[in-house]
């Protein structure tokens, strides 16, 4: 393990930002002194990371390696969300091609639309009962092995590239991937949103953290033009919809370290809970919560009923009655 240089502007000089993880296990984190990108301070290697998503990510970080239904009735409702979101932005025949695909949910809400869906999962127990219970076209794969012809039309990359231990080379992968037309949308954590302490902040896990600036200065030096960005600048989660563009050489804020450093050293429990919307948030979160606890498990049956039905429907049928009503099963 070894940590070189900055994956956005290859810069050298770090910060330390923090020595232990969330669950407060030893764990370095730094922060790039020229663009602001966070990161471990020694990165695993491509051996260290295909063991860990394998078999282990799922426990530590799920604490399950099979999905539960609360998991799946989330999962659906967000993959839900991301197609109503990108809807109005994309080809309502392109073809989808998720990477880190989880339970499946998301490749299967774009199937039933009219799309034709596919995706890969590393994960064995979530990409087991992607395929075997959805009926998802995700199978166990690595996004270095897929073929970079230039045919996708758009990839989806779900809190997948935090995971990374190079997001460059992955973004520079999937633009290799797409037309020249293509489109490529992304969500991560947000590590300029509030967190209650500095603490919270880091996972092993997730090995680079970016803000709105950082992520969009390294996919813009990869090929990347931002479309748009959805949500507020301090949603917990970045949401943005690229386009393919000529790369570039990086185009560096050299405000984002100041700007960055100052949320990360504002991060505690006063300021974090006395948030004029916190108590308002918290409260739709729990009702959630117990919403999933009552709901779930009959929500995930009506889901499961959905996906075998569309399956055997003939294609044909399905292409001459539209894209599927998109509703909630619940």
């Amino acid at each position: 393990m070894e940590k070189k240089q900055c994956d956005l502007c290859a810069g050298t000089e770090f910060e330390q930002v923090g020595d232990r993880d969330r669950h407060g296990n030893q764990l370095a984190s730094v922060i790039c002194k020229t663009c602001g990108l966070v990161a471990h301070g020694q990165i695993p290697t491509d051996a260290e990371l295909a063991r860990y998503y394998a078999t282990e990510y799922r426990q530590s970080y799920h604490g399950e390696m099979t999905p539960s239904d609360r998991r799946v009735m989330r999962a659906w409702k967000n993959g839900e969300r991301i197609f109503q979101q990108l809807q109005p932005c994309v080809n309502p025949k392109a073809e989808v091609f998720e990477v880190g695909a989880g339970i499946g949910c998301t490749v299967k809400v774009f199937e039933l639309n009219g799309h034709q869906a596919s995706g890969i999962e590393p994960g064995e127990g979530f990409q087991a009962y992607s395929q075997e219970t959805l009926l998802s076209n995700v199978v166990r794969g690595d996004l270095f092995e897929q073929p970079r012809d230039h045919n996708r039309e758009l990839v989806l990359l779900v809190h997948v590239i935090e995971h990374f231990n190079s997001p460059r080379r992955a973004l520079e992968y999937i633009r290799g991937m797409l037309s020249d037309t293509g489109q490529f949308y992304i969500e991560c954590p947000n590590i300029a949103a509030p967190f209650a302490r500095r603490s919270k902040m880091f996972h092993y896990a997730h090995i680079h953290n970016f803000t709105p600036a950082s992520l969009k200065m390294l996919a813009e030096s990869c090929g990347f033009k931002l479309e748009q960005q959805f949500g507020s600048p301090e949603n917990p989660n970045l949401q943005m919809l690229f386009s393919c563009s000529e790369k570039s050489e990086p185009k560096i804020d050299t405000t984002n370290y100041q700007k960055t450093m100052q949320v990360i050293n504002g991060a505690t429990p006063a300021r974090y809970h006395l948030r004029p919307y916190y108590f308002s948030s918290r409260m739709t979160k729990v009702a959630s919560y117990i919403r999933e606890h009552l709901t779930a498990d009959h929500f995930v049956a009506n889901v499961v009923q959905k996906c075998q039905q569309s399956a055997a429907t003939p294609q044909n049928e399905q292409q001459q009655n539209g894209p599927a009503e998109h509703r909630s099963a619940a």
